[in-house]
Protein backbone atom coordinates (compact mmCIF):
# COMPACT_ATOMS: atom_id res chain seq x y z
CA UNK A 1 0.00 0.00 0.00
CA UNK A 2 3.05 2.00 0.57
CA UNK A 3 4.42 2.07 -2.25
CA UNK A 4 1.06 2.66 -4.26
CA UNK A 5 1.22 6.26 -2.05
CA UNK A 6 4.45 6.97 -3.05
CA UNK A 7 3.80 6.11 -6.98
CA UNK A 8 0.44 8.73 -6.58
CA UNK A 9 2.68 11.33 -4.73
CA UNK A 10 6.09 11.21 -6.52
CA UNK A 11 4.69 11.29 -10.24
CA UNK A 12 2.48 14.05 -9.91
CA UNK A 13 2.88 16.57 -7.41
CA UNK A 14 3.93 19.00 -9.70
CA UNK A 15 1.86 18.37 -12.33
CA UNK A 16 -1.48 17.93 -10.69
CA UNK A 17 -1.43 20.78 -7.87
CA UNK A 18 -2.38 23.92 -10.41
CA UNK A 19 -5.15 22.02 -11.71
CA UNK A 20 -6.87 21.03 -8.57
CA UNK A 21 -5.70 24.80 -7.47
CA UNK A 22 -8.25 26.09 -10.56
CA UNK A 23 -11.01 23.35 -9.25
CA UNK A 24 -10.82 25.10 -6.16
CA UNK A 25 -11.19 28.79 -7.21
CA UNK A 26 -14.19 28.04 -9.51
CA UNK A 27 -16.42 27.71 -6.85
CA UNK A 28 -16.42 24.77 -4.77
CA UNK A 29 -13.09 22.71 -3.93
CA UNK A 30 -13.68 19.74 -6.18
CA UNK A 31 -11.34 17.84 -8.00
CA UNK A 32 -10.51 18.39 -12.04
CA UNK A 33 -9.91 15.36 -13.66
CA UNK A 34 -7.94 17.33 -16.31
CA UNK A 35 -4.44 16.57 -15.24
CA UNK A 36 -4.95 13.49 -13.55
CA UNK A 37 -3.23 10.19 -14.66
CA UNK A 38 -3.96 6.70 -14.66
CA UNK A 39 -2.12 5.62 -11.99
CA UNK A 40 -5.02 8.04 -9.96
CA UNK A 41 -6.72 4.33 -10.90
CA UNK A 42 -4.63 2.61 -8.91
CA UNK A 43 -6.81 2.17 -5.62
CA UNK A 44 -9.51 0.97 -7.69
CA UNK A 45 -7.98 -1.22 -9.61
CA UNK A 46 -6.69 -2.39 -6.27
CA UNK A 47 -10.16 -2.83 -4.66
CA UNK A 48 -11.44 -4.72 -7.56
CA UNK A 49 -8.63 -6.88 -7.94
CA UNK A 50 -9.37 -8.06 -3.99
CA UNK A 51 -12.59 -8.33 -4.59
CA UNK A 52 -11.61 -11.32 -7.07
CA UNK A 53 -8.24 -12.78 -6.25
CA UNK A 54 -8.46 -12.73 -2.16
CA UNK A 55 -11.33 -14.86 -1.49
CA UNK A 56 -9.44 -17.45 -3.83
CA UNK A 57 -6.30 -17.18 -2.15
CA UNK A 58 -6.74 -15.98 1.59
CA UNK A 59 -10.33 -17.02 2.02
CA UNK A 60 -10.01 -17.00 5.63
CA UNK A 61 -8.48 -13.80 6.22
CA UNK A 62 -11.19 -11.74 3.34
CA UNK A 63 -13.84 -13.08 5.60
CA UNK A 64 -12.79 -11.42 8.55
CA UNK A 65 -10.52 -8.67 7.39
CA UNK A 66 -12.58 -7.59 3.82
CA UNK A 67 -13.61 -4.27 5.48
CA UNK A 68 -10.47 -2.84 6.40
CA UNK A 69 -9.34 -3.87 3.16
CA UNK A 70 -11.51 -1.60 1.30
CA UNK A 71 -10.62 1.11 4.18
CA UNK A 72 -7.15 0.19 3.18
CA UNK A 73 -7.54 1.36 -0.64
CA UNK A 74 -10.00 4.01 -0.24
CA UNK A 75 -6.92 5.88 2.05
CA UNK A 76 -4.62 4.72 -0.76
CA UNK A 77 -6.42 7.57 -2.38
CA UNK A 78 -7.73 9.74 0.04
CA UNK A 79 -4.33 10.37 1.78
CA UNK A 80 -2.01 11.12 -1.48
CA UNK A 81 -5.51 13.40 -2.86
CA UNK A 82 -4.96 15.51 1.19
CA UNK A 83 -1.15 15.50 0.28
CA UNK A 84 -1.45 17.02 -2.93
CA UNK A 85 -4.76 18.99 -3.40
CA UNK A 86 -4.84 19.58 0.16
CA UNK A 87 -7.24 18.59 2.66
CA UNK A 88 -10.12 21.12 1.22
CA UNK A 89 -10.35 19.24 -1.79
CA UNK A 90 -10.17 15.82 -0.15
CA UNK A 91 -12.81 16.35 2.51
CA UNK A 92 -15.27 18.17 -0.09
CA UNK A 93 -14.85 14.80 -2.60
CA UNK A 94 -15.40 12.01 0.51
CA UNK A 95 -18.44 14.50 1.80
CA UNK A 96 -20.16 14.71 -1.72
CA UNK A 97 -19.70 11.10 -2.43
CA UNK A 98 -21.33 10.07 0.66
CA UNK A 99 -24.01 13.02 0.70
CA UNK A 100 -25.14 12.52 -3.17
CA UNK A 101 -24.02 8.91 -4.05
CA UNK A 102 -23.12 6.50 -1.45
CA UNK A 103 -25.84 7.10 1.75
CA UNK A 104 -28.31 6.80 -0.84
CA UNK A 105 -27.63 4.37 -2.99
CA UNK A 106 -26.84 1.77 0.23
CA UNK A 107 -30.21 3.47 2.18
CA UNK A 108 -32.39 2.22 -0.86
CA UNK A 109 -30.18 -1.47 -1.17
CA UNK A 110 -30.72 -1.34 2.54
CA UNK A 111 -34.68 -1.09 2.52
CA UNK A 112 -35.07 -3.17 -0.24
CA UNK A 113 -32.86 -6.02 1.29
CA UNK A 114 -35.11 -5.23 4.40
CA UNK A 115 -38.40 -5.32 3.03
CA UNK A 116 -37.90 -8.07 0.89
CA UNK A 117 -36.43 -10.29 3.50
CA UNK A 118 -39.69 -10.15 5.32
CA UNK A 119 -41.85 -11.81 2.29
CA UNK A 120 -41.56 -15.38 2.49
CA UNK A 121 -42.62 -17.57 -0.48
CA UNK A 122 -44.16 -20.56 1.44
CA UNK A 123 -45.78 -23.67 -0.11
CA UNK A 124 -45.12 -27.31 -1.51
CA UNK A 125 -42.77 -25.67 -4.50
CA UNK A 126 -40.06 -28.18 -5.89
CA UNK A 127 -37.41 -27.42 -8.27
CA UNK A 128 -37.76 -28.19 -12.18
CA UNK A 129 -36.50 -27.09 -14.73
CA UNK A 130 -39.98 -25.16 -15.70
CA UNK A 131 -40.62 -24.06 -12.14
CA UNK A 132 -37.06 -22.44 -11.94
CA UNK A 133 -37.43 -20.68 -15.45
CA UNK A 134 -40.78 -19.16 -14.40
CA UNK A 135 -39.65 -17.66 -10.97
CA UNK A 136 -37.17 -16.17 -13.19
CA UNK A 137 -39.72 -14.78 -15.37
CA UNK A 138 -41.43 -13.25 -12.71
CA UNK A 139 -38.54 -12.31 -11.39
CA UNK A 140 -37.81 -10.17 -14.15
CA UNK A 141 -40.93 -8.50 -14.64
CA UNK A 142 -40.89 -7.57 -11.30
CA UNK A 143 -37.36 -6.26 -11.13
CA UNK A 144 -38.75 -3.09 -13.47
CA UNK A 145 -41.24 -1.98 -10.31
CA UNK A 146 -39.92 -2.76 -8.10
CA UNK A 147 -35.79 -2.77 -8.17
CA UNK A 148 -33.52 -5.34 -8.69
CA UNK A 149 -32.30 -5.40 -5.90
CA UNK A 150 -36.09 -5.79 -4.56
CA UNK A 151 -37.03 -8.18 -6.89
CA UNK A 152 -33.59 -10.66 -6.19
CA UNK A 153 -34.04 -10.49 -2.56
CA UNK A 154 -37.74 -11.77 -3.69
CA UNK A 155 -36.73 -14.58 -5.47
CA UNK A 156 -33.64 -15.53 -4.57
CA UNK A 157 -34.49 -17.75 -1.05
CA UNK A 158 -37.52 -19.39 -2.53
CA UNK A 159 -35.48 -20.35 -5.23
CA UNK A 160 -32.54 -21.76 -3.24
CA UNK A 161 -34.79 -23.46 -0.93
CA UNK A 162 -36.52 -25.58 -4.16
CA UNK A 163 -33.16 -26.18 -5.11
CA UNK A 164 -31.08 -27.06 -2.13
CA UNK A 165 -31.55 -30.91 -3.02
CA UNK A 166 -29.56 -30.56 -5.95
CA UNK A 167 -25.74 -30.79 -7.04
CA UNK A 168 -25.68 -28.71 -9.64
CA UNK A 169 -27.75 -24.99 -8.70
CA UNK A 170 -25.09 -22.41 -8.99
CA UNK A 171 -26.09 -21.54 -12.55
CA UNK A 172 -29.61 -20.93 -11.21
CA UNK A 173 -28.35 -17.82 -9.20
CA UNK A 174 -26.13 -16.74 -12.76
CA UNK A 175 -29.20 -16.48 -14.17
CA UNK A 176 -31.18 -14.66 -11.39
CA UNK A 177 -28.49 -12.27 -11.59
CA UNK A 178 -28.43 -11.92 -15.63
CA UNK A 179 -32.46 -11.66 -15.44
CA UNK A 180 -33.40 -10.15 -12.42
CA UNK A 181 -30.68 -8.55 -10.81
CA UNK A 182 -30.04 -6.45 -14.21
CA UNK A 183 -31.15 -7.02 -17.45
CA UNK A 184 -35.03 -6.82 -16.07
CA UNK A 185 -34.56 -3.62 -14.31
CA UNK A 186 -34.79 -1.63 -18.13
CA UNK A 187 -38.03 -0.37 -18.20
CA UNK A 188 -38.43 2.12 -15.95
CA UNK A 189 -36.30 4.58 -13.65
CA UNK A 190 -36.84 2.61 -10.48
CA UNK A 191 -35.96 -0.66 -12.04
CA UNK A 192 -32.32 0.21 -12.01
CA UNK A 193 -30.59 3.59 -10.76
CA UNK A 194 -28.81 4.37 -14.47
CA UNK A 195 -32.19 5.17 -15.11
CA UNK A 196 -33.16 6.95 -12.32
CA UNK A 197 -30.08 9.36 -12.68
CA UNK A 198 -31.89 9.92 -16.34
CA UNK A 199 -35.16 10.64 -14.93
CA UNK A 200 -33.76 13.41 -12.40
CA UNK A 201 -32.02 14.62 -15.41
CA UNK A 202 -35.47 15.25 -17.40
CA UNK A 203 -35.51 12.13 -19.20
CA UNK A 204 -39.37 11.31 -18.91
CA UNK A 205 -40.58 8.19 -16.44
CA UNK A 206 -41.89 6.21 -19.25
CA UNK A 207 -39.37 6.73 -22.04
CA UNK A 208 -37.19 3.53 -21.09
CA UNK A 209 -40.57 1.35 -21.25
CA UNK A 210 -41.23 2.07 -24.71
CA UNK A 211 -37.08 2.60 -25.62
CA UNK A 212 -36.00 -0.39 -24.35
CA UNK A 213 -38.83 -2.71 -24.64
CA UNK A 214 -38.05 -4.50 -27.36
CA UNK A 215 -34.15 -4.76 -27.03
CA UNK A 216 -34.97 -6.39 -23.59
CA UNK A 217 -37.95 -8.72 -24.62
CA UNK A 218 -34.53 -10.19 -26.90
CA UNK A 219 -32.23 -10.78 -24.17
CA UNK A 220 -34.76 -11.98 -21.81
CA UNK A 221 -36.60 -14.33 -23.98
CA UNK A 222 -33.23 -15.75 -25.39
CA UNK A 223 -31.95 -16.17 -21.62
CA UNK A 224 -34.77 -17.73 -20.66
CA UNK A 225 -34.55 -20.16 -23.47
CA UNK A 226 -31.07 -21.01 -22.53
CA UNK A 227 -31.74 -21.53 -19.06
CA UNK A 228 -34.44 -24.17 -19.45
CA UNK A 229 -32.17 -26.06 -21.70
CA UNK A 230 -29.52 -25.54 -19.53
CA UNK A 231 -31.24 -26.58 -16.65
CA UNK A 232 -32.87 -29.33 -17.91
CA UNK A 233 -29.68 -31.16 -19.19
CA UNK A 234 -28.46 -30.49 -15.51
CA UNK A 235 -31.79 -31.81 -13.96
CA UNK A 236 -30.63 -35.09 -15.99
CA UNK A 237 -27.40 -35.35 -14.79
CA UNK A 238 -28.56 -35.07 -10.82
CA UNK A 239 -27.02 -38.03 -8.94
CA UNK A 240 -30.24 -38.29 -6.80
CA UNK A 241 -33.76 -37.71 -7.60
CA UNK A 242 -36.04 -34.93 -5.73
CA UNK A 243 -37.20 -35.43 -2.61
CA UNK A 244 -40.46 -37.41 -2.70
CA UNK A 245 -42.27 -36.35 0.58
CA UNK A 246 -44.16 -33.39 -0.12
CA UNK A 247 -45.79 -31.20 2.91
CA UNK A 248 -49.21 -30.35 0.63
CA UNK A 249 -49.38 -27.19 2.50
CA UNK A 250 -50.69 -24.44 -0.58
CA UNK A 251 -48.18 -21.86 -2.13
CA UNK A 252 -48.78 -18.37 0.06
CA UNK A 253 -46.88 -15.35 0.89
CA UNK A 254 -45.87 -14.73 4.65
CA UNK A 255 -45.00 -10.90 5.25
CA UNK A 256 -47.66 -9.94 2.69
CA UNK A 257 -47.68 -6.15 4.96
CA UNK A 258 -44.24 -5.64 3.12
CA UNK A 259 -45.81 -5.36 0.00
CA UNK A 260 -47.08 -2.46 0.25
CA UNK A 261 -44.14 -1.22 1.90
CA UNK A 262 -42.10 -2.24 -1.66
CA UNK A 263 -44.93 0.45 -3.07
CA UNK A 264 -43.95 2.87 -0.26
CA UNK A 265 -40.40 2.67 -1.25
CA UNK A 266 -41.61 2.90 -5.26
CA UNK A 267 -43.25 6.34 -3.19
CA UNK A 268 -39.95 7.69 -1.76
CA UNK A 269 -37.52 6.88 -4.87
CA UNK A 270 -40.53 8.84 -6.77
CA UNK A 271 -40.42 11.90 -4.31
CA UNK A 272 -36.80 12.54 -5.87
CA UNK A 273 -37.84 13.62 -9.22
CA UNK A 274 -41.35 14.58 -8.78
CA UNK A 275 -40.71 17.38 -6.01
CA UNK A 276 -38.46 20.20 -6.18
CA UNK A 277 -38.81 22.20 -2.89
CA UNK A 278 -35.70 24.57 -4.23
CA UNK A 279 -34.34 24.02 -0.47
CA UNK A 280 -30.79 22.51 0.12
CA UNK A 281 -28.62 21.56 3.40
CA UNK A 282 -25.44 22.29 2.48
CA UNK A 283 -22.77 20.71 4.39
CA UNK A 284 -19.01 21.69 3.55
CA UNK A 285 -19.97 22.95 -0.08
CA UNK A 286 -22.68 20.21 -0.99
CA UNK A 287 -26.16 21.20 -1.32
CA UNK A 288 -28.37 18.51 -0.27
CA UNK A 289 -31.65 18.71 -1.14
CA UNK A 290 -34.34 18.63 0.98
CA UNK A 291 -36.24 15.93 -1.15
CA UNK A 292 -33.27 14.05 -1.15
CA UNK A 293 -33.13 14.09 2.55
CA UNK A 294 -36.91 13.35 3.12
CA UNK A 295 -36.27 10.33 0.38
CA UNK A 296 -33.73 9.19 2.20
CA UNK A 297 -35.48 9.66 6.37
CA UNK A 298 -38.96 7.97 4.12
CA UNK A 299 -36.66 4.58 2.87
CA UNK A 300 -35.47 4.36 6.53
CA UNK A 301 -38.96 4.55 8.15
CA UNK A 302 -40.03 1.94 6.19
CA UNK A 303 -37.53 -0.55 6.58
CA UNK A 304 -37.62 0.03 10.33
CA UNK A 305 -41.68 -0.60 10.12
CA UNK A 306 -40.86 -3.72 8.29
CA UNK A 307 -38.46 -5.23 10.67
CA UNK A 308 -41.60 -3.83 13.45
CA UNK A 309 -44.16 -5.33 11.42
CA UNK A 310 -42.98 -8.66 9.85
CA UNK A 311 -42.18 -12.04 12.41
CA UNK A 312 -39.44 -13.03 13.60
CA UNK A 313 -40.69 -16.56 12.31
CA UNK A 314 -41.01 -15.24 8.54
CA UNK A 315 -37.71 -13.50 8.97
CA UNK A 316 -36.38 -17.24 9.98
CA UNK A 317 -37.65 -18.54 7.91
CA UNK A 318 -35.83 -17.21 5.10
CA UNK A 319 -32.47 -17.14 7.03
CA UNK A 320 -32.72 -13.81 6.97
CA UNK A 321 -29.62 -12.11 8.32
CA UNK A 322 -27.53 -8.65 7.97
CA UNK A 323 -24.55 -10.22 7.14
CA UNK A 324 -25.07 -9.70 3.09
CA UNK A 325 -25.83 -6.07 3.14
CA UNK A 326 -23.20 -5.49 5.75
CA UNK A 327 -20.62 -6.85 3.49
CA UNK A 328 -21.98 -4.96 0.25
CA UNK A 329 -21.93 -1.59 2.27
CA UNK A 330 -17.65 -1.77 3.45
CA UNK A 331 -17.19 -2.76 -0.48
CA UNK A 332 -18.97 -0.49 -1.98
CA UNK A 333 -17.94 2.37 0.81
CA UNK A 334 -14.46 1.61 -0.48
CA UNK A 335 -15.64 1.50 -4.49
CA UNK A 336 -17.39 4.62 -3.90
CA UNK A 337 -14.09 6.42 -2.74
CA UNK A 338 -11.47 5.17 -5.07
CA UNK A 339 -14.24 5.39 -8.34
CA UNK A 340 -13.52 9.82 -7.60
CA UNK A 341 -10.23 10.09 -9.51
CA UNK A 342 -11.41 7.56 -12.09
CA UNK A 343 -14.86 9.34 -12.33
CA UNK A 344 -13.08 12.97 -12.62
CA UNK A 345 -11.02 11.80 -15.69
CA UNK A 346 -13.97 10.32 -17.51
CA UNK A 347 -15.59 13.62 -17.23
CA UNK A 348 -12.90 15.63 -18.62
CA UNK A 349 -13.26 13.83 -22.21
CA UNK A 350 -11.01 14.69 -24.79
CA UNK A 351 -8.85 16.81 -22.14
CA UNK A 352 -8.39 13.72 -19.90
CA UNK A 353 -6.15 10.77 -19.78
CA UNK A 354 -9.11 8.64 -20.96
CA UNK A 355 -8.97 10.97 -24.52
CA UNK A 356 -8.65 7.91 -26.79
CA UNK A 357 -12.56 6.67 -25.43
CA UNK A 358 -13.98 9.73 -25.90
CA UNK A 359 -12.58 9.60 -29.86
CA UNK A 360 -14.35 6.39 -30.41
CA UNK A 361 -17.54 7.96 -29.52
CA UNK A 362 -17.12 10.14 -31.89
CA UNK A 363 -18.02 9.93 -36.15
CA UNK A 364 -17.43 11.98 -38.66
CA UNK A 365 -19.07 15.20 -38.13
CA UNK A 366 -19.58 15.19 -34.62
CA UNK A 367 -22.14 12.60 -35.17
CA UNK A 368 -22.48 9.88 -32.07
CA UNK A 369 -21.37 6.24 -32.61
CA UNK A 370 -24.24 4.22 -30.99
CA UNK A 371 -22.06 0.86 -30.98
CA UNK A 372 -19.37 2.48 -29.33
CA UNK A 373 -21.52 3.95 -26.68
CA UNK A 374 -23.42 0.69 -26.15
CA UNK A 375 -19.96 -1.34 -25.51
CA UNK A 376 -18.00 1.94 -23.76
CA UNK A 377 -20.72 2.35 -21.42
CA UNK A 378 -21.12 -1.06 -21.17
CA UNK A 379 -18.19 -2.15 -20.34
CA UNK A 380 -17.24 0.51 -17.84
CA UNK A 381 -20.24 -0.12 -16.29
CA UNK A 382 -18.95 -4.27 -16.10
CA UNK A 383 -16.48 -2.61 -13.73
CA UNK A 384 -17.25 0.86 -12.54
CA UNK A 385 -20.73 1.86 -10.89
CA UNK A 386 -23.05 1.72 -13.39
CA UNK A 387 -25.14 5.09 -12.23
CA UNK A 388 -22.06 7.82 -12.70
CA UNK A 389 -20.96 6.03 -15.57
CA UNK A 390 -24.00 6.39 -17.38
CA UNK A 391 -23.75 10.07 -16.13
CA UNK A 392 -20.53 10.23 -18.34
CA UNK A 393 -21.98 9.27 -21.46
CA UNK A 394 -25.52 10.68 -21.02
CA UNK A 395 -22.93 14.71 -20.61
CA UNK A 396 -20.94 13.27 -23.38
CA UNK A 397 -23.70 12.75 -26.27
CA UNK A 398 -24.59 16.52 -25.00
CA UNK A 399 -26.48 16.27 -21.89
CA UNK A 400 -29.97 17.53 -23.32
CA UNK A 401 -32.69 15.35 -22.58
CA UNK A 402 -35.20 16.72 -25.01
CA UNK A 403 -32.05 16.14 -27.88
CA UNK A 404 -31.32 12.09 -26.46
CA UNK A 405 -35.08 11.35 -26.44
CA UNK A 406 -35.77 12.41 -30.08
CA UNK A 407 -33.05 12.65 -32.46
CA UNK A 408 -30.74 11.24 -30.82
CA UNK A 409 -32.38 8.68 -29.09
CA UNK A 410 -30.79 5.71 -30.45
CA UNK A 411 -27.77 7.25 -28.81
CA UNK A 412 -29.84 7.65 -25.31
CA UNK A 413 -30.96 3.71 -26.17
CA UNK A 414 -27.38 3.03 -26.53
CA UNK A 415 -26.28 4.53 -23.16
CA UNK A 416 -28.83 3.10 -20.84
CA UNK A 417 -29.24 -0.34 -22.48
CA UNK A 418 -25.22 -0.84 -22.70
CA UNK A 419 -25.55 0.61 -18.79
CA UNK A 420 -28.60 -1.97 -17.24
CA UNK A 421 -27.42 -4.83 -19.40
CA UNK A 422 -23.79 -5.30 -18.94
CA UNK A 423 -24.01 -4.49 -15.67
CA UNK A 424 -24.64 -8.38 -15.29
CA UNK A 425 -20.81 -9.14 -16.72
CA UNK A 426 -19.73 -9.28 -13.13
CA UNK A 427 -19.78 -9.54 -9.84
CA UNK A 428 -19.19 -5.50 -8.99
CA UNK A 429 -21.22 -4.28 -12.23
CA UNK A 430 -24.54 -3.82 -9.86
CA UNK A 431 -24.85 -4.06 -6.29
CA UNK A 432 -27.86 -6.81 -6.58
CA UNK A 433 -25.16 -8.87 -8.03
CA UNK A 434 -22.78 -8.91 -4.64
CA UNK A 435 -25.71 -9.39 -2.71
CA UNK A 436 -27.28 -12.38 -4.63
CA UNK A 437 -23.74 -14.22 -4.49
CA UNK A 438 -23.00 -12.88 -1.17
CA UNK A 439 -26.71 -14.83 0.13
CA UNK A 440 -26.19 -17.92 -1.62
CA UNK A 441 -23.02 -18.50 -0.68
CA UNK A 442 -24.35 -17.95 2.84
CA UNK A 443 -26.70 -20.60 2.24
CA UNK A 444 -24.17 -23.25 1.03
CA UNK A 445 -24.48 -22.45 -2.73
CA UNK A 446 -20.89 -22.86 -4.45
CA UNK A 447 -20.81 -19.82 -6.43
CA UNK A 448 -18.42 -19.01 -9.30
CA UNK A 449 -15.23 -16.88 -8.03
CA UNK A 450 -14.87 -13.19 -10.08
CA UNK A 451 -13.23 -14.49 -13.11
CA UNK A 452 -15.67 -17.70 -13.01
CA UNK A 453 -18.39 -15.16 -13.11
CA UNK A 454 -17.29 -13.76 -16.23
CA UNK A 455 -16.59 -16.54 -17.98
CA UNK A 456 -19.91 -17.51 -17.77
CA UNK A 457 -20.85 -13.78 -18.72
CA UNK A 458 -18.68 -14.00 -21.86
CA UNK A 459 -20.46 -17.62 -22.93
CA UNK A 460 -23.64 -16.41 -22.09
CA UNK A 461 -24.34 -12.33 -22.52
CA UNK A 462 -21.26 -10.98 -25.03
CA UNK A 463 -23.20 -12.85 -28.11
CA UNK A 464 -26.37 -11.64 -26.97
CA UNK A 465 -25.17 -7.96 -26.33
CA UNK A 466 -23.56 -8.61 -30.22
CA UNK A 467 -26.64 -9.72 -31.56
CA UNK A 468 -28.11 -6.59 -30.09
CA UNK A 469 -26.24 -4.09 -31.34
CA UNK A 470 -26.17 -5.88 -35.04
CA UNK A 471 -29.76 -5.22 -34.57
CA UNK A 472 -30.33 -1.79 -32.90
CA UNK A 473 -26.89 0.30 -32.85
CA UNK A 474 -25.33 -0.08 -36.81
Amino acid sequence: MQRVVSVLVSGAAATLAPFAAMAAEAGAPHLSGIGLNVAWGIPFAGILLSIAIMPLLAPQFWHHHFGKVSAAWALAFIVPATILFGPAIATYEVVHTALLEYIPFIVLLWALFTVAGGIRLVGDLRSSPGTNTAMLAIGTLLASWMGTTGAAMLMIRPLIRANAWRRNQAHVMVFLIFLVANVGGSLTPIGDPPLFLGFLKGVPFFWPTTALFVPMLLVVGALLAIFFFLDTYLFSREATAPPSDRSGERLGVEGGINIPLLGAIVGAVLLRGIWHSGVDVTIYHVPVPLESIASNLALVAIGLLSMRLTRAETRAGNAFSWGPIVEVAKLFAGIFVTIVPVIAILRAGPDGAMAGLVALVTGPGGRPIDAWYFWLAGGLSSFLDNAPTYLVFFNLAGGDPAELTNGLASTLMAISAGAVFMGANTYIGNAPNFMVKAIAEERGVRMPSFFGYMGWAAIFLLPLFALVTLIFFR
